[in-house]
């Protein structure tokens, strides 16, 4: 099981992205393994949202959604108050956004590893959780 963010989503629909390859290569093996991708319902929106906005076309980002929805290992993680409170909690404490404590979060709460292009999470989280990029997890 691993824990997603929305940069490896974004960099694998979007051929313009810098780690777009890399991205695509490895999110294509991680499907085709069948290892259980896990990732809050916000990526939704997330991923939805930067895709319409990258390439100035609303029905990519519907098409975007449809496509991480379609993905038959993705769990879609629910925030309820444990996992919200939790977010928080790693918000201040390890001064994420909002967004990142919530994928943070998922990942501490399911002891899982989180694969992401953020920065943020990878300098500010070594403590809490394995995080990788891509082609680190590859």
């Amino acid at each position: 099981m691993i824990v997603t963010d929305a940069s490896v989503w974004v960099s694998h629909l979007i051929a313009q992205e810098v780690h777009h390859a890399v991205s695509r290569r490895w999110l294509t093996a991680v499907v085709h393994s069948r290892t259980i991708i896990v990732a809050p319902a916000l990526l939704l929106a997330e991923v939805g949202g930067a895709v319409a906005r990258r390439t100035g076309d609303a029905a990519l980002g519907q098409q975007a959604i449809q496509h991480i929805l379609s993905t038959p290992n993705l769990r879609l993680v629910y925030t309820d108050a444990k996992l919200g409170l939790l977010a928080a909690e790693l918000a201040a404490g390890q001064r994420l956004r909002g967004a990142d404590a919530l994928y943070a979060a998922v990942a501490v709460q399911l002891k899982a590893p989180l694969v992401s292009w953020d920065n943020e999470h990878l300098s500010r989280t070594p403590d809490l959780m394995a995080a990788y990029t891509p082609g680190e997890a590859s």
